[in-house]
């Protein structure tokens, strides 16, 4: 039975149940007023098969499988019957969080959680009532057992296949509330390691990507992107290309120029000798060493006003007041995502509508967009949902799905459009540049009394959600200014004030968002401030941290490097980061760094990372620690390497030749241990990524007394502030 569900594949289930679910969010922020129906799908079939729809697109974190867990879980199915499927694009899926189907910030465990622990429930439910009509038994007396309905007085038992073959879902579901459900003690399936659903079909080389996509009559295509916002092209030398064998088209966009035709060879010769005269965009004239120096000069002039973040206190009065006030400044430069798959999106646009193929972390954005462009309602746009090789907030923006729709508007016939490395690099959607200053008061004991941190940096919010969204919140722009605060410190009085510097540069989320410039600058500054009191770094965060669960990790990352034993030509450093929101819970980290200075050459090695993590419920253990552990090995390549450079609006790097990331022989040896616990999923995959850059300049402050306040860490700037 179907209730409004159109089968493809699962047609093989036809004679079993599927479920609609309805009903209204639980707990935390996931209960937001107006968020609508919610509907999560299983499909149950007469040999026992279990469908689950998974309803967000897979990067490589586990959630195509941490999900579909979470029902199994609360109906009791057997994880041996499941079948996995990706959902389509719909609203029953949005994230009650994000209200689409968006998968960001590492929140869509923690999004989901409810909704897919009362969609399970809900079903598990109407097995029973349907099998307690059927033996003519109160549904009370029944329970489950793996895919199984007993009934413990008769000891009569029915599969979860048998009651498919008669069972009828009511038209009005059974209610489910929260108290219904299961206790965590009773959890067999979360918290416990079972296999990642999309990892056997990669290791076969069988799971499809966009740019595996083949359709009849599918041209390639190639787009130069405009070096700078609101750059549009005004020439190009693209009728020459037109004679090249196998060039269909050259089409200009509004911020770019495509070439398309019928081999992807001659498309990417052609984009080679493609010659674009630009029009001046925003930041035609964007040089981001000269625009990091006036930074500083900003966050230095406290006349020079700010958004304010957040506030506590009167930090202003305090400040004022204090018997010594410390200030230290940092900075980071703009980093690159590196996604290791190209950027690619397949678009067919028909009289009936558009179909897209694409690995998107937000595709209800790309139907919402695509159905905008060809001013068609969203239901005629169908948006097949791929795995992505690699997304890190990069695939946040749709960009290249944007103009796939198009070009393929344009030529009439389906179109694969993929970037070249250099074009996505030399187009960068960047995690901003920054520069911190850091001012803190201290009473005549050495006690903080104030805490006054000004950033200066690009914004992100608006070239990903729009200026509407940026204004409505106040000009905070949350993604940039994350952790730019002592939360978890006992200081009585602060301030965060963000300072817009904005230079036509193409912004977005970056894995760990604010946390890895922010936190380096915080804990940074947290470590100089033990330096001074004379205290060891580790013992000072210990009585300065108010928060429990904050003490534990620190407490345990500590204790996982052996922190007092001495070592022979190496020094450690540690950092404190977190990652979620205060509304639906912060997962927590600490990470010790074990780093040799090699100081003729002014190069770090970092041997090994300690790092011990709160992140509440993990629903798959092994892979929320593994998920750390790249988290962790980020945080060390864009601590030491990873840096873009910007003269006269054009980006200076082209490929990872001249963009340095982490290579195999430079990987530290990592350790990852879990502490404290609870009942809720809290965050995950970027959690470790804020505490690697201060714990490796705490290390080598510590070897050192000198301190290494921008990031990256070159080669140039270790020599430099190791001769003062």
């Amino acid at each position: 039975m179907s209730t409004g569900t159109t089968l493809t594949r699962r047609g093989v289930l036809a004679g079993g149940l599927a479920f609609t679910f309805t009903f209204t969010a639980g707990e935390g922020a996931a209960a937001q007023p107006g968020t609508g129906p919610l509907n999560a799908y299983v499909a149950i079939a007469p040999d026992g098969t279990i469908t689950i729809q998974a309803p967000v697109p897979e990067m490589g974190q586990g959630t195509n499988t941490a999900l579909p867990l979470i029902v199994a879980e609360e109906l009791d199915a057997d994880w041996e019957k499941v079948r996995i499927e990706t959902a389509p694009v719909r609203a029953a899926y949005d994230s009650p969080i994000f209200r689409s189907q968006f998968v960001v910030a590492s929140l869509s465990v923690r999004g989901y959680w409810m909704p897919l622990r009362m969609a399970g429930a809900q079903a598990r439910r109407v097995l029973l009532d349907a099998v307690a009509a059927r033996w003519g038994v109160p549904v009370e007396q029944l329970s489950t057992e793996p895919s199984t309905v007993v009934h413990a007085a008769s000891g009569r038992r029915m599969s979860y296949g048998e009651v498919a073959g008669f069972a009828r879902a009511p038209a009005t579901l059974p209610e489910i509330t929260p108290a219904a459900l299961k206790p965590v003690s009773a959890f067999r399936l979360i918290g416990r390691d079972v296999a990642r659903f999309d990892v056997p079909a990669k290791a076969r080389g069988q799971t499809l990507f966009a740019m595996d996509v083949r359709l009849p009559g599918m041209l390639h295509a190639t787009v130069a992107r405009s070096p700078g916002l609101g750059a549009r092209p005004v020439s190009h030398n693209g009728a020459a290309l037109l004679g090249r064998p196998g060039i269909t088209h050259v089409l200009p966009l509004d911020q770019g120029v495509a070439i398309v035709g019928e081999r992807v060879e001659a498309v990417l010769a052609a984009r080679r000798e493609l010659s674009v005269q630009w029009s001046p965009g925003e930041g035609a004239a964007h040089d981001s060493e000269a625009a990091l120096t006036s930074y500083l000069e900003d966050v230095r002039d406290a006349t020079k006003p700010g958004v304010q973040v957040l506030r506590t206190s009167e930090p202003e009065q305090a400040l004022a007041g204090a018997a010594r006030v410390h200030s230290a400044e940092f900075t980071s430069d703009y980093v690159y995502h590196g996604q290791m798959e190209p950027l690619t999106c397949v678009a067919s646009v028909t009289e009936g509508g558009v179909e897209i193929w694409a690995g998107t972390q937000w595709p209800s954005l790309v139907r919402d967009e695509a159905a905008r462009i060809l001013g068609i309602p969203a239901e005629r746009v169908t948006v097949h949902m791929l795995t992505m090789g690699g997304g890190f907030g990069r695939r946040a923006a749709i960009d290249y799905a944007v103009e796939a729709v198009h070009v393929a508007r344009a030529v009439g016939r389906p179109v694969k459009v993929m970037a070249m490395r250099e074009d996505d690099m030399a187009n960068a959607h960047v995690r901003p540049m920054t520069a911190h200053r850091i001012e803190v008061g201290l009473d005549a004991a050495g006690r903080i009394t104030a805490w006054r941190h000004r950033l200066a940096s690009d914004l992100v919010v608006p070239q990903l959600y729009g200026r509407a969204r940026l204004e409505a919140q106040r000009g905070v722009d949350h993604i940039v200014t994350y952790h730019a605060n002592v939360a978890h410190y006992d200081v009585p009085a602060t301030v965060t004030q963000h300072l817009y510097r904005e230079h036509g540069v193409r912004t977005a989320p970056w894995r760990g968002i604010g946390a890895g410039p922010n936190a380096f600058a915080v804990e940074a500054v947290v470590d100089d401030l033990a330096r001074q009191a004379g205290t060891d770094p580790l013992a000072y965060r210990l009585a300065l941290l108010r928060d429990a669960r904050a003490r534990a990790v620190v407490e345990a990352a500590g204790a996982m490097a052996e922190w007092s034993r001495p070592r022979a030509g190496t020094h450690l450093g540690i950092g404190f980061s977190k990652l979620g929101l205060p509304q639906l819970g912060e997962a927590l980290a600490a990470t010790v760094a074990e780093v040799a200075v090699d100081r003729a050459a002014g190069t770090l090695r970092v041997l090994r990372l300690w790092c011990a993590a709160d992140v509440g419920l993990a629903v798959q253990p092994r892979n929320a620690m593994r998920q750390i552990e790249s988290s962790l090995l980020w945080g060390v390549s864009s601590a030491l390497t990873e840096r873009l450079t910007f003269r006269d609006g054009a980006v200076q790097q082209s490929n990872f030749t001249d963009y340095e990331m982490l290579r195999a022989p430079d990987t530290p040896e990592v350790q990852v241990r879990f502490v404290g616990g609870g009942e809720v999923p809290l965050p995950v995959a970027e959690l470790g990524l804020g505490t690697v850059a201060p714990a490796i300049s705490n290390a080598v402050m510590a070897a050192t007394g000198r301190r290494l306040a921008a990031i990256p860490f070159t080669q140039e700037r270790v020599r430099a502030a190791l001769a003062g």
